[in-house]
């Protein structure tokens, strides 16, 4: 629109205002009204399609997703609202895209979307089977170092972090602190929910641009069965302050051959919903770790309902007023692996920068380089010269679905583990998964051919495509 970055910014959050101010009078002419700024603004960052989908549910006040929408407007604090659409909206999707698209051009290197950084390996819980405790409780990344990995970010198109552990409110001060300095970022915390207070609550609303996913793994005697006594009921009720606070919270479920049922049962659903959670990202087990329980990986059978169940909650025929993601179901609509900077990137406490939050490999430390060298890093140039890594993307993964690929960039590169209590060979992890990949291969044609979204691998073939999206 001609319009200078911080000038679009501040007329995109006044026009935020005025439809927030008559919202309740009338919201569909608002929201339309919204919709044709964004397109005036975003214009190619989206289809055509786009938009006019987006219209259509506007204007069918009575399908799922417009009272999705409006139970989110009526039950959500105004800031978080204004915030998140700002944040997440021009920010990060429109102003954040642009610059990032010219970056990747520019470095010829892999530049993501959002970064996913651990402030501290310190957790207030000892669950069993995670990862995170093996690091121990004296790695953090310094508040300066937050700050200026964000800084650095910025300058590269980034203006979306993800904060997970250990657990990440007990650092909560910095956390806040962090949201108030970028406040044209948007956040968002991966947390056990046992650390939230009324006080936090207060905080996140003066911010408006932290939202949290909270961790739960089935009903009390599951969950608790791994998480520890009583943490089951310390959930329930943040959940109930954050939703009393009007704030923007899901859940982040690690579904497994055990609980897979569940946690995608309308029951559970049910109750979760009325808790006033929004979201849900579910993530496949992953046999991390020299002690992790291979057990736990889903047979073929189990992983195709998972798939089924997914898209049958997000339908319009479902009731269901939540949106669920499946980390590695979903991979037909990001086009297979995000991982190793495509889309996104772990930077861990100990300032390790991983391709992957469940690939613990890494030959860059953000304590010594820069973040554009890190980027650069030969595990991620790997995987940006690698990826899509299959053109079925219900095999997305170099490790989950395709091991002899994380094998052999691993060993090319010379990364070395950054588990530093139990370092695990890269031959003894995809070991576990290579079972698991033969298994899943024919299962997983057969699925993409006959259901995927984008037709099949006929429409995969185009890997530039995948890489410039």
């Amino acid at each position: 629109m001609g319009l200078s970055h911080s000038a679009a910014r501040l007329t995109y959050s006044a026009a935020i205002d005025s439809a927030l101010k008559y919202i309740g009078k009338d919201r569909e002419k608002n929201l339309i009204k919204l919709v044709d700024l964004t397109e005036k603004f975003m214009g190619g960052n989206f289809s055509q399609n786009t938009y006019d989908a987006i219209r259509k549910i506007i204007c069918g006040k009575d399908s799922k997703w417009m009272r999705y929408t409006n139970k989110l407007l009526d039950e959500l604090s105004p800031n978080v609202v204004k915030m998140t659409a700002l944040n997440l909206g021009y920010e990060a999707a429109f102003n954040g895209t642009k610059t990032i698209r010219k970056m990747r051009e520019l470095h010829k290197c892999n530049i993501p979307w959002l970064i996913l950084m651990d402030p501290t390996s310190a957790c207030n819980l000892h669950c069993t089977g995670c990862w995170a405790a093996q690091y121990g409780n004296k790695l953090n990344l310094s508040f300066d170092k937050l700050d200026d990995i964000v800084s650095q970010g910025k300058k590269l198109g980034i203006y979306f972090y993800m904060l997970t552990g250990g657990e990440p409110l007990v650092r909560k001060d910095d956390i806040i602190k962090l949201c108030k300095k970028h406040h044209d970022c948007e956040f968002h915390a991966f947390t056990n929910g046992t650390l939230v207070d009324e006080q936090f609550c207060r905080q996140m609303d003066e911010v408006g641009n932290l939202s949290l996913s909270l961790s739960l793994e089935g009903f009390d005697e599951v969950n608790d069965s791994r998480r520890g006594e009583g943490v089951f009921d310390k959930v329930m009720e943040a959940m109930e302050l954050l939703k009393k606070h009007g704030q923007l919270f899901g859940l982040s479920i690690c579904y497994t051959s055990k609980n897979y049922r569940t946690v995608t049962s309308d029951e559970f659903l049910d109750m979760i919903i009325e808790k006033g959670c929004r979201y849900i990202w579910y993530f496949h087990y992953m046999p991390v770790g020299n002690s992790a329980a291979a057990e736990l990986l889903l047979d073929p059978d189990q992983r195709e309902y998972m798939y089924h169940r997914v898209r049958e909650i997000r339908s319009e025929s479902c009731d269901k007023l939540i949106f669920a993601f499946d980390f590695q179901n979903d991979g037909e609509y990001v086009g297979g692996c995000i991982a190793g900077g495509r889309n996104y990137f772990h930077i861990n406490a100990n300032g390790d920068c991983e391709p992957c939050v469940f690939i613990h490999y890494s030959s860059a430390n953000i304590n010594e380089v820069s973040l554009l060298e890190a980027l650069k890093q030969p595990l991620f140039m790997a995987y940006h010269d690698g990826q899509p890594f299959n053109s079925n993307h219900l095999r997305p993964c170099p490790m989950l679905e395709n091991p002899e690929l994380l094998m052999s960039m691993v060993e090319k590169c010379g990364a070395k583990s950054t588990d530093l209590e139990s370092p695990e060979t890269v031959e003894h992890l995809c070991g576990k998964c290579a079972l698991y990949a033969s298994e899943w291969k024919s299962r997983a044609d057969r699925l993409w051919e006959e259901n995927s979204h984008f037709g099949g691998t006929k429409y995969m073939n185009e890997k530039d495509e995948i890489k410039n999206a």
